[in-house]
């Protein structure tokens, strides 16, 4: 798994050398935030799943900012953050949706505004009106749907990792087994 993610992500010296990055460099520093091991990963997984259901162009700083804080690995918590996209992003509220309307109990019976057709001018305002026809179960869903990803993400990443690494030892002991 290491060696998918070090062909995958920027280097730490890389990063470290960007120009916009000087005022924050110091912070950059930490050695956490660049390993590559089980709970580093895998806190980087559940904090980018976490942040990546944040509205707006919000997602990616608070990423780095609580992976710096938590000390989770930076690149990984910022590319896990783009699973939210134009094309998941009202899949994933719908389904937030559902989640609040099971959390309060309510029934199906609200009709849902269908999504706006975007236009460049003003998409981000007619995607926040279709968002608050959706009201009070998005609010409770949200978070639920939020923490429920972080969740399983993070416990998946772990599990994924420990079988590669059984894998690895099954393959090296079946190898040297051979051998004698």
């Amino acid at each position: 798994m290491r060696k998918f993610f070090r062909e995958r992500l920027p280097g730490r010296e890389g990063v470290l050398q960007n120009r916009w990055l000087k005022p924050v460099r110091h912070w950059l520093q930490h050695p956490n935030l660049w390993h590559l091991n089980r709970r580093s990963v895998a806190g980087g997984v559940a904090l980018g799943l976490f942040c990546g259901l944040i509205p707006g162009p919000f997602q990616m700083p608070t990423a780095a900012l609580l992976a710096m804080w938590l000390r989770v690995n930076l690149p990984v918590a910022l590319a896990t953050t783009l699973y939210t996209n134009p094309f998941t992003i009202v899949p994933l509220y719908l389904l937030a949706h559902r989640i609040g309307l099971l959390i309060l109990g309510v029934s199906d019976q609200t009709p849902v505004a269908d999504f706006p057709q975007l236009n460049w001018k003003n998409g981000f305002e007619q995607i926040w009106q279709w968002l608050a026809t959706l009201g009070e179960p998005v609010l409770v869903g949200l978070p639920v749907l939020t923490i429920g990803l972080s969740v399983i993400g993070y416990f998946a990443v772990r599990f994924a990792w420990r079988l590669a690494v059984q894998w690895k030892w099954y393959q090296r002991a079946k190898r040297d087994s051979s051998r004698h």
